[in-house]
């Protein structure tokens, strides 16, 4: 019944028993009927609810464990190490925490340039690159079938290799962008960052280097028995580096040039992105890298007027043309063919890089890098028959 009509009902009962309204309260039933709401009960019976006690009890003694190791370990590191030198003056003042290391934990050994004594990773410059790219027409698919049944009879051999015929643009490549340990062949890099720095004016070709116990080097290279405090010209220095693949000498020279990270910066300046140095020589662990096809792009770049002048590419051309060791390249090359080039010989890679010119007036820039079984000779006879059938297949 509505709730007007239930007061109306019951002030007529009220007024026919003469009662008083306004002093008389309505019964209760004159409201709407509300349903009956049961008493609270516990939601948990005695057995849950000592469960949950035991449940919180496990996760409090947890959480005070946790908080116990917290303050016990991590906060006195932290304190001592951060908090501490920010507010107090250390006891060790010549002892500083380096946070350019702490930010960048990988760049102790993530790293390719030096600048302001900080060590950073660069990319290579892309958009305008001082070196210009290799022009590539055709693949010459019959000469990289030829290098494959080769590299086939040599199964122990891992060969990276890579032609560019400067006549028609046509080349041939075999793992040819593959990272490989450069060993000596990264004085072609050095060398040609020493012409480009003498070329911007900071050193010249006639300064000179005093020989000391801390630039001296094993493996090749005669200046390492060369008497202590000796004089040398920066110009006997590179020949000697790449005639006789000198060590030492080549660690002059990239001392001089401002170590080397003043090469790497030079290298992404170029635009050449797989080659680094990162050892000073000799580097018989191959930590110093490039590819077949960097090496390629150097040695083209060489001859670019825009990249070197003529006087410094006249520098280099002599150097490269009196390497003392003929065993590799050259050994596969044909009656009154010469060659530019540069060696390289560690126990696990040997490799050969260079500008070929043959007696008909044909051209081309071979690099070639062999993976081996340590010190084997199979990688120079891989390197020797690789050189005899390229210059077959251009030139005869």
């Amino acid at each position: 019944m509505p709730k007007l009509a239930q007061e109306r009902n019951y002030r007529g009962y009220y007024e026919r028993s003469g009662a008083d309204v306004r002093q008389t309260p309505l019964p209760e039933r004159a409201y709407p009927p509300y349903k009956v709401v049961r008493p609270a009960r516990p939601r948990y019976t005695k057995a849950k609810s000592a469960k949950k006690q035991r449940y919180n009890l496990i996760h409090s003694i947890i959480s005070v464990a946790i908080l116990s190791v917290i303050m016990a370990f991590v906060y006195p590191v932290c304190y001592n190490r951060v908090i501490k030198s920010f507010f107090f003056k250390s006891p060790y003042p010549a002892v500083k925490a380096d946070y350019y290391k702490l930010l960048n934990p990988t760049i102790g050994y993530l790293n390719n340039n030096l600048f302001l004594d900080r060590y950073f990773l660069s990319g290579p410059e892309t958009k305008n690159p001082q070196m210009v790219e290799l022009s590539l027409n055709e693949r010459m698919t019959g000469l990289e079938n030829q290098l494959k049944n080769l590299a086939a009879l040599y199964p122990s051999i891992e060969p990276s290799v890579f032609v560019w015929d400067y006549e028609t643009g046509n080349y041939a490549g075999l793992n040819s962008d593959k990272l490989y340990s450069a060993a000596s062949i990264i004085k072609i890099p050095v060398l040609i960052q020493l012409f480009r720095s003498i070329e911007a004016g900071q050193l010249t070709i006639y300064d000179t280097m005093t020989l000391k116990d801390y630039y001296r080097a094993e493996g090749s290279g005669s200046l390492q028995f060369k008497a202590e405090n000796s004089v040398w010209t920066i110009d006997d220095l590179a020949r000697l580096m790449i005639t006789e693949s000198d060590n030492s000498a080549t660690n002059m020279i990239m001392a001089k040039l401002g170590s080397m990270y003043d090469v790497n910066s030079g290298i992404r300046r170029w635009g050449l992105g797989q080659t680094q140095v990162k050892t000073w020589l000799p580097d018989m662990g191959g930590t110093n890298f490039t590819t077949a096809e960097d090496l390629a792009r150097m040695l083209y770049n060489i001859d670019n007027p825009n990249f070197l002048s003529v006087s410094s590419r006249e520098k280099i051309f002599d150097y490269m043309g009196h390497v003392h060791n003929d065993r590799l390249l050259p050994a596969g090359l044909g009656a009154g063919a010469s060659i530019l080039h540069k060696t390289g010989d560690i126990g696990k890679m040997l490799g050969d890089a260079g500008i070929v010119y043959a007696p008909n007036g044909k051209k081309y820039i071979v690099a070639i890098m062999a993976n081996r079984p340590y010190n084997s000779v199979l990688g120079k006879d891989y390197i020797v028959k690789a050189s005899e059938i390229i210059y077959n297949y251009l030139v005869k």
